[in-house]
Formats: C-alpha cells, sequence, structure tokens
C-alpha cells in the first residue's frame, strides 16, 4: 500500500489487532497477501462508504478482501475485535 488514507492503521496499531485475528489454516498454502493490507482495504470500504469492486487499486484484489472480511464475519472475528475495543476503550476512560 502506497497512499495515506484517513482510515489507514499504522503498523503499532495493527500489531494490537493483529493478535484477534486467526492463524493460517495448516496444510493449506501459506498466505501470499500482509493482513495488514487486508484490514486497511475493508476499512476503507467501511469508512468511505464504496462498493468492494471500487476499491483503489493499491489495495489488494477486491475479492481477496471481500473473501476475508465475510470469512472474518461469519467466524466471530469481527465480534470479538470489537468486544476486545470496546473494552480497551472503557479501560481507559
Amino acid at each position: 500500500m502506497s497512499k495515506a488514507y484517513p482510515s489507514k492503521l499504522t503498523r503499532a496499531q495493527y500489531e494490537v489487532l493483529s493478535e484477534l485475528l486467526p492463524a493460517a489454516k495448516p496444510g493449506g498454502r501459506p498466505r501470499s497477501v500482509d493482513l495488514w493490507e487486508i484490514l486497511n482495504a475493508i476499512l476503507y470500504v467501511l469508512v468511505e462508504g464504496c462498493r468492494w469492486r471500487s476499491l483503489p487499486g493499491d489495495f489488494p484484489a477486491w475479492q481477496t478482501v471481500y473473501t476475508y472480511f465475510r470469512n472474518w464475519r461469519l467466524d466471530g472475528t469481527w465480534i470479538s475485535i470489537h468486544d476486545q475495543l470496546h473494552e480497551w476503550v472503557r479501560i481507559e476512560v
């Protein structure tokens, strides 16, 4: 990813969230994309309100991004990220 978008996570922010992301499936093909780029692409769609197919070209392919989003939604990853972030914010306040 080369451009700076308002929704872009820093590497430090990603390191906090990376603990909450599921590991790659054992025995499968190694991941060829960086999950930091996937998260940034998902956040871009959510913040900008654009279609998946309208992702800028400096993100991974929209099909890949959508597949990760869909799988994380179905397996509860998004809920666990939300709950953990909510807890951290409540502790800070």
